[in-house]
């Protein structure tokens, strides 16, 4: 029996190939030269139009129906339902933007480039470059890895906008809250530093995904059969690391700044 098939041991194998991967990315994007950079503006492109909708969507509804709706029914019991201003964008900001943005993008970007890859590989198009002396990493890996970084920045601030719009659309236009509390208290108990923290996760959550999905598509072995098994690991594999970064990601931020926790 192979040793390296041991579950712990296989995925501690995986996860030293996806670092290897991602440490060959970033020598790539310091080296001299712009060969990827079209490809990556072709893939930015796709990669945005594809998932602003469900972004924008998901983030609105969330923000409708779970916090100014339920949120806002919760506290009205209270007299209390302008608080929901105080809490959605900061919830939205640390956590529920950035979540939402990671699942969105594993599983409509994430599960594209690892079935694209994969297809590849089957049909051997991936050896055909490497026997031309193009490097499958630095222009098929690393612009997909940059396109998906550099829209999750942008779709996590729209995201944001959608989730905030939801919200005041729960807790002022159906259950009747005061505009300006909601507004004021919302800019209140936000910061640049919460701006920054959310972009941060999303950047590494970008990242992380776009290696996922990479190196799962370049790993297909068994035919079509191995690219479908490879596109539900590279989605289950995304959800987790999302889960687990964003754990250990808000840990770390709130030991930091203690004072995020306190409501104003």
């Amino acid at each position: 029996m192979n040793l390296r098939q041991v579950p712990p041991l296989l995925w501690i194998d995986r996860a030293g190939q996806m670092t290897a991967l991602a440490l060959r990315c970033a020598v790539e994007l310091g080296s001299p030269g712009l060969s990827w950079r079209r490809e990556a503006i072709v893939q930015t492109a796709n990669v945005f139009w594809l998932a602003i909708v469900p972004v924008l969507l998901i983030n609105f509804l969330v923000g409708f129906a779970g916090a100014g709706v339920s949120g806002g029914s919760a506290l009205e019991a209270f007299g209390a339902v302008d608080r929901v201003g105080a809490f959605v964008p900061v919830a939205l900001l640390r956590e529920g933007g950035p979540i939402i943005s990671g699942a969105v993008m594993a599983g409509t970007i994430g599960t594209t480039i690892t079935a694209e890859l994969g297809a590849r590989v089957i049909r051997e198009e991936i050896e055909a470059l490497q026997v031309m002396g193009i490097d499958p990493v630095r222009n098929l890996v690393l612009p997909r890895i940059v396109a998906l970084t550099l829209v999750m920045l942008v779709l996590n601030m729209l995201g944001l906008a959608a989730g905030v719009l939801g919200a005041y659309a729960g807790a002022v236009g159906l259950l009747g809250g005061s505009s300006g509390s909601f507004v004021k208290q919302a800019l209140a108990n936000t910061s640049y530093v919460d701006l920054w923290a959310s972009e941060i996760k999303t950047l590494i959550f970008g990242a992380m995904i776009g290696i996922i999905a990479c190196y799962k598509g370049l790993s297909v072995s068994g035919g079509a059969e191995g690219v479908g098994r490879a596109v539900n690991e590279s989605v289950v594999a995304c959800l987790v690391g999302v889960g687990v970064i964003g754990l250990l990601f808000t840990t770390l931020f709130l030991a930091l700044f203690p004072d995020a926790l306190v409501l104003r």
